[in-house]
């Protein structure tokens, strides 16, 4: 197996978060009509997304 800059999370999550991301895998499957998407790209794309908007969110207001 090649390394491609990915590492393996192993997390206990609760049955009711499980569902919740069985959900949001199903919405983007259906969304986006890509092909096969998989719980780590579904993710990997909220924690880039929540990432983005909590730098923006610590961006100091620009003063005029």
């Amino acid at each position: 197996m090649s390394d491609n800059g990915r590492i393996q999370l192993n997390v206990r999550i609760s049955k009711e978060t499980s569902s919740k991301l069985d959900e949001i895998v199903e919405y983007y499957q259906q969304g986006l009509k890509l092909g096969r998407i998989y719980k780590g790209d579904v993710l990997t794309d909220i924690i880039e997304k929540s990432y983005e908007v909590m730098n923006k969110q610590k961006r100091p207001f620009k003063r005029y």
